[in-house]
């Protein structure tokens, strides 16, 4: 079938509409989606980019929502005309995954990163195969093939456009809070970035009582609209003697909590070093290949404290999207004052205005 699909060609070149071919031949555990939105994230420029270093050409795009088509053998629970959200790929079958926690399957890089897939990736230009399959999805086109275990059935009345971006952004910040984290009541957190994984992070917060949340950036409008959706506290980020400053504020002996989304080596040593004894940090980002981050042993063991990495906020994404799509009915996550719309054909402007920050979260409408 004929689709329309946005290229990631090479890192300096601009994604690039064109017109290709799906293959309709949909394997065992398979679902045709068309795509109604797609939000853009980190990830998909980062592999654009090439600081994680997937073969280009490829069709990217991993936060999916739209409609199923058809659905392949063995398919249950899922039929032609259900809405659904798309997240991460993962095999079912590995340790990490019958234990729970696909989001660290041992084919996690294969099936998302690479798009490992049965037959390759069914797309094609010009008689040649296209690289897609991207996180299980490849969700920058009109159309793209997904599987049983990455998407996540919601009810037609909710809005599709809307809530793309919880199949990974909002889902690795809430997550990481909500299911790694875990704070009690009352307790205190600093979030580290306040885009748009660092804003859910926020909301999570809220949500699980914390009475501190510091709001971390360096720029002013992103710490006022964080304020808006959750932070009690706001500090900008080159303040000299970062740590010393967020201890400050949450009370000068530590925070519970921090979360840092920037993957900037000196940032992620203040997430830190902020902590108060026992205290816990989540870090969530991608930064290139070879970062390392500098953590000061007296600080990490004399605190007894706790640093873990977190992907995709530790969710299994068809028992947790449900669960934030609830507190989306309940008025309590607040998505779309970060979330800003885009004609797919302005994928280009969406994403300088991503990096420019001038956009929390672009979302593109695929009409």
């Amino acid at each position: 079938m004929k689709i329309t699909a946005a290229v990631a060609h090479e890192p300096q070149r601009p994604f690039e509409l064109i017109e290709c071919d799906l293959s309709d031949d949909l394997g065992p555990g398979e679902v045709l989606v068309r795509v109604k939105a797609c939000g853009i994230c980190h990830t998909d420029l980062a592999v654009k980019l090439q600081h994680i270093p997937v073969p280009l050409p490829k069709v990217l795009g991993h936060e999916g929502a739209g409609v199923i088509e058809r659905v392949g053998p063995g398919v249950v629970g899922l039929s032609e005309g259900d809405h659904v959200l798309m997240s991460f790929g993962s095999c079912g079958a590995c340790g990490q995954c019958q234990l729970g926690a696909p989001g660290y399957c041992d084919e996690f890089g294969m099936i998302n990163l690479f798009g490992q897939r049965r037959g390759g990736s069914g797309l094609r230009y010009r008689g040649t195969e296209l690289g897609g399959s991207f996180f299980a999805q490849s969700a920058f086109a009109s159309h793209a093939i997904a599987t049983v275990r990455n998407v996540v059935k919601i009810g037609k009345d909710l809005p599709l456009e809307l809530l793309a971006p919880l199949g990974c952004g909002i889902q690795t910040g809430a997550g990481a809070v909500l299911n790694v984290l875990s704070p009690r009541a009352g307790a205190s957190i600093a979030v580290f970035g306040v885009g748009a994984v660092g804003m859910a992070a926020i909301m999570a917060a809220k949500l699980a009582g914390c009475s501190t949340i510091i709001a971390v950036d360096v720029r002013a409008e992103r710490l006022a609209r964080a304020r808006d959706i959750g932070a009690t506290h706001t500090i900008e980020g080159r303040t000299p003697d970062l740590a010393k400053a967020v201890m400050a504020l949450g009370g000068g002996r530590g925070l519970d909590h921090s979360l840092d989304t920037t993957g900037v080596p000196e940032v992620v040593a203040a997430s830190i070093a902020c902590l108060r004894q026992r205290g816990s940090s989540a870090q969530v980002a991608a930064p290139p290949r070879g970062t390392r981050f500098p953590v000061e042993a007296s600080v990490l063991v004399g605190g007894g404290l706790t640093v873990r990495g977190v992907v995709e906020g530790d969710a299994v994404s068809s028992i947790f999207l449900p669960r934030l799509i609830d507190f989306y009915r309940q008025g309590r996550l607040p998505v779309d004052k970060i979330v800003a719309f885009y004609p797919f054909e302005a994928i280009n402007r969406a994403i300088e205005d991503m990096e420019t920050r001038a956009t929390v979260k672009p979302v593109l409408r695929m009409n």
